[in-house]
């Protein structure tokens, strides 16, 4: 649960959209099954389904979502297996809000707000 709430307080403030939450990674399947995500920020270590089982169905069933995988497993395989499995990006655990505001800027799912 604590993984889940620091990377939605992660996400730029003003960018309004609807965050679904999945315990596990087989509620998180059955939502990809029920409903399009335009954007999944994926956890590697979940109970029932891993990270990497939930790209692989992605994958299997030709969902189209953008995903960045989230983990403290910083180890360079884990990065390579992921990114080949279609992760759009990486971030270490804990969640910083300026790298993820940084990578959905990069890929045009976010564009901060100009101040005048």
């Amino acid at each position: 649960m604590l993984a889940r709430k620091s990377a939605r307080k992660a996400l730029p403030r003003d960018w309004l959209v609807d965050v679904t939450y999945a315990a596990n990674g087989r509620e998180a399947v059955q939502a990809l099954q029920n409903q399009h995500f335009g954007l999944v920020l994926l956890d590697l270590t979940m109970p029932e389904m891993d990270g990497v089982q939930i790209l692989e169905a992605i994958r299997e069933h030709k969902w189209e979502t953008f995903v960045i995988v989230i983990s403290g497993d910083i180890q360079p395989q884990m990065k390579d297996r992921v990114m080949s499995l279609g992760a759009l990006d990486f971030i270490n655990k804990p969640v910083k809000a300026e790298r993820l505001g940084a990578i959905l800027e990069m890929y045009g799912l976010f564009q901060a707000s100009l101040v005048e």
